[in-house]
């Protein structure tokens, strides 16, 4: 089982567990691709399932990755170590 982080945009997101990682997938009519992950924490005090990370489509990679830095804080999975 994946964890799956949707960014929608800033303190907008969704979270959900998935067996699949497609590379694009449509999410509440929006298409996302995957841009981050899997990728697996490091070992902690709980167990953690591996992490993939969607964005709309759209987005260029350097807007997917100031959306990413600005929902970090509120995201644990973004801000864990890998």
């Amino acid at each position: 089982m994946f964890a799956v982080i949707l960014l929608k945009g800033q303190n907008r997101y969704a979270r959900e567990r998935w067996e699949q990682l497609p590379a694009l997938v449509e999410y509440e009519g929006r298409h996302y691709s995957l841009r981050m992950g899997p990728r697996q924490p490091r070992s902690s005090e709980m167990a953690w399932d591996p992490v993939a990370v969607y964005a709309p489509h759209e987005l260029t990679q350097e807007e997917f990755l100031e959306i990413h830095e600005l929902n970090r804080p509120h995201i644990i999975e973004l801000d864990l170590e890998y």
